[in-house]
């Protein structure tokens, strides 16, 4: 099984220009709504048209700008699961299973097929029933295992659990390891959740602005992003704007401080990010160590998250709040540090207005140049 795709697609204040290449894998697609995941998905199904380029599915070509193919979305064999399932409300559970199947099909391994994937995703004895009778988790269901009974070429999945609360979700997901493990093949998920794409996908593709800026494993991603979009999709807090000093130092502007870093910065760099939970509290002075306000406190079950302001900054950008449109600015001259309230006493936990010390690990810093 094998995907290719190489596609631009224009549209008046966005361009679609991805490429990219998939195996009997599960690839993630991670982004901000309106980067272009769902709309490459839909391309290789066919409801879309690309501008240009190659789309080709198990050696066989869906869409070619230059010989002029393009191959109807019936004659695809492709399988897009949207979150909203798309069941057919006047069929019964059974014929909706049916539904892609092709008519070339006789009908006794047609049933055969209905049958074992009703099996499959635990709806027998529901066969009968119409979508409106059944449950959310049910209809979800169905709807995997209609995809599974066409026996499509690919899979794609678009968002199929942001429309749920967490514990439903939690609940639902449990349905995706059944489709999973019966499909060998090409499975494409769409997701803006790290968490989410990191328990289903062997490889993620980060999508920005309808261009793909990295694609590595969830390790990759979380340990060593390799761009700007990628430091944030992965969830780090903070992400800043960087300039080369030397080998081992770079210059924060908006933070107003310098830092030294473990890895050699490269000499393209523009941004450094630090994940919230790794800084320290520091007693003095010392490498990267900072002086340091609490400006904001917020509390969940298990975390206090601070806004710390630099007290020693460089002057040339003085945090400023008050208006709206100095909120976002006030914000990114903060470091975000997010302490475990179940590892440390409550005489500890920082809160506003004090003044401390905190300390980068220079080791912990990511640097990246896109």
């Amino acid at each position: 099984m094998s995907l290719e795709v190489s596609i631009k697609k224009k549209y008046p204040a966005f361009t679609l220009d991805v490429a990219f290449e998939a195996g009997d894998e599960t690839l993630g697609f991670l982004g901000a709504s309106g980067c272009g995941k769902s709309l490459t998905m839909r391309c290789i199904a066919g409801i879309e048209t690309p501008d240009e380029g190659r789309i080709v599915v198990n050696g066989q070509v869906f869409f070619d700008s230059e010989r002029k193919i393009n191959l109807k979305p019936q004659q695809r064999k492709t399988a897009l699961l949207f979150q909203n399932y798309m069941l057919f409300p006047n069929l019964t559970v059974a014929e909706n299973v049916g539904a892609g199947i092709g008519r070339d099909v006789a009908k006794g391994e047609r049933d055969l097929i209905v049958s074992t994937e009703l099996k499959r995703f635990g709806l027998e004895g529901f066969d009968k029933r119409y979508p409106a009778q059944l449950s959310g988790g049910q209809q979800q269901r169905v709807a995997l295992a209609r995809m599974l009974a066409a026996r499509p070429g690919i899979l794609m999945l678009d968002e199929p659990f942001s429309a749920l609360d967490a514990h439903l979700k939690g609940v639902l997901e449990q349905n995706l390891v059944s489709l999973f493990d019966a499909y060998d093949g090409t499975i494409l998920y769409v997701s803006h959740d790290i968490d989410e794409a990191l328990r289903f996908c062997d490889r993620i593709a980060v999508v920005e602005a309808g261009h793909i800026m990295e694609t590595g494993t969830g390790d990759d991603l979380v340990n060593r992003p390799q761009s700007l979009a990628g430091v944030k999709l992965s969830g780090c807090k903070n992400a800043t704007p960087a300039t080369r000093l030397d080998d081992h130092h770079v210059r924060l502007p908006k933070w107003g401080v310098d830092l030294e870093t473990s890895a050699v910065v490269d000499t393209g760099v523009t941004h450094l990010g630090v994940r919230a939970f790794f800084l320290e509290r520091a007693d003095g002075p010392g490498t990267n160590v900072y002086r340091v306000r609490v400006d904001r406190v917020s509390d969940s079950r298990f975390d206090r998250t601070v806004l710390l302001g630099f007290l020693d900054r460089a002057q040339d950008e003085a945090p400023t709040v008050g208006a709206d449109e100095d909120e976002m600015k006030y914000l990114h001259q903060h470091l975000f540090w997010r302490v475990d309230k179940l590892k440390t006493s409550l005489e500890e936990l920082p809160y506003e207005g004090e003044e401390l010390w905190v300390r980068i690990p220079p080791d912990k810093v990511y640097l990246v140049s896109r």
